[in-house]
């Protein structure tokens, strides 16, 4: 009987200790992931800013140019924070409820150019888009990442590796020339493309630190597979992809670089995981259909911007910080720009916990349940958005949602709305300091542009089609 409770004990340390690594779809304790671990942990704390504030100014005057800027009347201007606490924030619409995205200027669809010498339309892409030698200046991208992510430079280090096989036939050694072995590599690498192709990944694709996934040129799908994941990396940067059609991998044995491989439980179809990662930038990506979330950020991840993609055709669209007893995500700073939320979307764009989330000049043009929504007391500093209320569910019209906690609880956390512009209804419930600010080293200069400008900044979000010799 003795015997059999000492066992039982100790079967039951084995399963504790298991946990952790069995949501990391790590099959067993392993010294090298714990090791990687660690290494993580201290790349976190090196990635996190000890004052997120001077990181979103920063990002408001390296972005500010008069080229979209907006006259705001005064009656069509949002409530001051100062004016109540807890306040909803709403817009009339009587002058600005149009949902259409055109612009002026010549041509048609989306592709037209826009007035001036440059089809890009928002900072970050003015940085490199208006250039016709982009391609031989590949690694000046680096320059333009800003936010939180802002210290990314990928694979800017080392070479450039162009993948010229779509297969994905073997996880333990892949064959040189496809994307799996370009990313296990230990180097810095810039990864591109040879052609156009379409990429079926069979299980999740383990990407090493210091890369740089470059589609441009090339129309590039990753689909009717297993997704993306950075686990316990740093410093990469995926640029260009089109992510759909994820779905559940059986798991097995893995290589994540050229001296280590393991075996993984199942992954859970996200389109891209990161996993205790830091120093991240995805950019351009257009994402939909993935049969868990398009992207989760979990575990202490850090150092994230999010900018310059298309959202479409999916539920739970963005997931920061997945535990509400992962005390590790109250480092997780991230920056979520210029990206477009468009048809099909359901909830969770993003759902935080924990961290400190800057949502600047985004589009959320369709929404079931809420856009912006969190847990465990995060920050979300909502800058210069436009809302677009569902008009055939007048019951979600909030822009925001709050779980797990009371009133009581939740008007603490500081949930701020500014140049925000609401249509068909829609509302912000701020919380929180009531005198809450950013303080700009510019004063009015420094800041977001109104969510007027949002159909502009956003123009061309997603995978762009850019190719050699011609301006993307």
């Amino acid at each position: 009987m003795e015997m059999a409770r000492l066992l039982k004990l100790m079967f039951m340390f084995c399963i504790a200790g298991l946990i952790p690594t069995i949501r990391a779809n790590i099959s067993e304790l392993d010294e090298y992931w714990s090791q990687r671990a660690d290494e993580a942990r201290e790349f976190t704390l090196q990635a996190y800013h000890s004052d997120p504030y001077e990181v979103v100014d920063h990002f408001h005057e390296r972005h500010y140019d008069n080229s979209t800027d907006v006259t705001v009347t005064e009656e069509d201007g949002s409530a001051k924070p100062e004016e109540v606490e807890n306040e909803v924030i709403e817009m009339p619409g009587s002058s600005t409820n149009s949902t259409r995205r055109s612009l002026r200027g010549k041509g048609k669809g989306k592709w037209s150019k826009l007035k001036g010498p440059c089809t890009a339309s928002n900072p970050i892409d003015k940085c490199w888009r208006c250039r016709t030698d982009w391609a031989k200046r590949r690694k000046k991208l680096v320059k333009c990442v800003r936010g939180f992510g802002h210290r990314t430079t990928g694979g800017k280090n080392g070479r450039i590796y162009v993948v010229t096989s779509n297969l994905d036939d073997d996880m333990v050694n892949p064959k040189p020339g496809t994307l799996r072995h370009a990313v296990i590599q230990k180097e810095p690498l810039w990864i591109i493309f040879k052609n156009d192709m379409s990429i079926r990944l069979n299980q999740e694709l383990l990407v090493n630190s210091d890369k740089t996934i470059d589609a441009r040129g090339a129309n590039v799908h990753i689909a009717h597979g297993a997704g993306i994941t950075m686990q316990f990396v740093r410093n990469i940067i995926i640029h260009g992809l089109h992510i759909h059609h994820i779905s559940e991998s059986s798991g097995g044995m893995i290589r994540d670089s050229i001296d280590h491989f393991g075996m993984r439980t199942r992954a859970d179809g996200d389109g891209i995981s990161i996993y205790g990662s830091s120093n991240i930038w995805l950019d351009h990506i257009s994402m939909s259909k993935c049969q868990d979330g398009l992207i989760d950020a979990i575990v202490g991840s850090t150092g994230i911007t999010i900018s310059n993609s298309h959202f479409t055709h999916h539920n739970d669209v963005m997931l920061l910080g997945a535990q509400n007893t992962n005390e590790a995500d109250k480092k997780m700073q991230v920056t979520v720009a210029y990206n477009h939320f468009g048809k099909g979307l359901v909830q969770r764009m993003p759902r935080i916990r924990w961290g400190f989330v800057h949502v600047v000049n985004n589009d959320y043009t369709h929404w079931e349940l809420y856009a912006i929504g969190g847990s465990q007391g995060p920050t979300i500093l909502s800058h210069g958005n436009r809302f677009i209320a569902p008009p055939h569910k007048p019951h979600y019209r909030e822009v925001t949602k709050r779980d797990y906690a009371s009133e009581e609880e939740w008007k603490h956390w500081n949930w701020r709305s500014e140049k925000d512009i609401f249509m068909n209804g829609a509302y912000f419930r701020q919380s929180g300091n009531p005198h809450f600010k950013c303080d700009h080293t510019r004063q009015q200069m420094i800041k977001p542009k109104h969510g007027l400008a949002v159909s502009k900044l956003t123009k061309y979000a997603g995978a762009l089609d850019c190719r050699v010799g011609r301006r993307c």
